[in-house]
């Protein structure tokens, strides 16, 4: 099942609802679908009939009369992974970390593939990422790794869209991680359908139709359930809140000369069985 956030026509609240081809299937209002997330999922309703002023719960509404958004609630914490392929860590002369390096993104950063990503004021350009993001369905409280793994809703494709000069103005890498509309996602598509990461799914980054990034999620340092774990050994997981969990080697800033996304630029991630997401950059 491939779940999207949704704006309807004359609604102001974000739903989330089912993907199917060139149709949605709204299921519930987002704060009221991560409050019992997997009941949302286990009933998805079938077709109903689309009225496209005030459509709510049950109806079908074609995907292009929607507005798509995260399907996040305004609670969600997204905590993303650092350096956690190891091929990523060697391309920037890193040893590999004893533990995962974690830092945080605002809900404000989020979009969604297509949402024309702006390159922020003295930065020569954006740096790509790659990822897979993991959905979390359950509250989570000193889990261990194999009961965080269970609590997964479901994975996207994501970009940590990344402004270099500012991330490393400091030690710290919140305000390069953060620039506008810099996080979009893909739909989420449940575990059920994608299996466990550990098992190798290929993540690929394309600039212009070229190919920069050509991973395996067999090659992170530190699983899903494992960074789940230990997360919730210090601060409870919530329904909605998001991993990101880390992007493989080929990053621009590390070559030589430095490649980064400037106005005009298309970048794609593609993962097997979560698809293609679309981000291009304006100035």
């Amino acid at each position: 099942m491939k779940l999207v956030g949704v704006r309807l026509p004359g609604v102001d609240a974000v739903h989330v609802a089912r993907l199917d081809g060139d149709e949605v299937t709204v299921l519930a209002e987002v704060t009221a679908f991560w409050a019992d997330a997997r009941a949302w999922t286990a009933k998805a309703p079938g077709a109903g009939t689309a009225a496209l002023a005030g459509s709510g719960p049950g109806d079908v509404v074609p995907v292009g009369a929607v507005e798509l958004v995260p399907p996040v609630p305004p609670s969600a914490r997204v905590i993303c992974i650092g350096l956690n392929y190891r091929a990523h860590a060697a391309e920037g002369s890193f040893e590999v970390p004893e533990h995962p390096t974690l830092f945080g993104r605002w809900t404000a950063s989020l979009s969604v593939g297509g949402v024309p990503v702006p390159v922020p004021a003295g930065e020569p350009g954006l740096d790509w990422e790659g990822e897979v993001a993991a959905y979390v369905a359950e509250p989570l409280r000193d889990a261990d790794p194999d009961a965080a793994l269970a609590a997964v809703l479901g994975y996207s494709t994501f970009n940590d869209l990344t402004a270099r000069r500012a991330q490393k103005l400091t030690s710290q890498w919140t305000l390069g991680k953060n620039a506008d509309r810099s996080g979009p996602m893909g739909p989420i598509v449940t575990a059920d359908e994608v299996g466990d990461l550990r098992d190798g799914l290929r993540v690929r980054t394309r600039v212009n139709g070229t190919v920069v990034q050509d991973g395996d999620t067999r090659d992170m340092i530190f699983s899903v359930g494992e960074v789940l774990s230990l997360i919730s050994r210090t601060l409870t997981l919530n329904p909605g809140d998001v991993i990101a969990t880390g992007t493989p080697d080929g990053v621009g800033y590390v070559r030589t000369p430095p490649w980064l996304l400037t106005p005009g630029d298309v970048v794609e991630v593609e993962i097997d069985h979560l698809g293609t997401l679309r981000t291009p950059v304006v100035g």
